[in-house]
């Protein structure tokens, strides 16, 4: 049985780690994100960060916009967690700032 209330979000300061894979030469580690809305209270929202290893924190990172909206904290792990490769290098080039300005 589940005792946690509607939307209420275990602590994960720093994401939920989903995956590690290469892109564009880089190792790049993929975390899901909750954000809380308000307006949904019951809905868990979550949008997933790429940091790139090995710099410092807050540099070489991209994070999409929210693009998981559930009925529970697990299905939204679930979700993000059955993305594949492919799928994950697509929303990272999409996150990332235009090269060509």
């Amino acid at each position: 049985m589940n005792s946690r209330r509607p939307n209420q979000i275990p602590n994960t300061d720093s994401g939920l780690h989903i995956a590690t894979f290469p892109y564009n030469g880089y190792i790049w580690d993929t975390y899901l994100e909750f954000h809380e809305d308000y307006r949904r209270p019951r809905r868990y929202l979550g949008r997933l960060r790429f940091d790139r290893a090995g710099v410092d924190e807050g540099t070489g990172s991209a994070q999409t916009s929210v693009i998981f909206i559930e009925d529970s904290y697990e299905e939204t792990i679930v979700r993000a967690k059955a993305m594949d490769e492919r799928q994950l290098e697509a929303l990272l080039r999409s996150s990332l700032p235009d090269a060509n300005g």
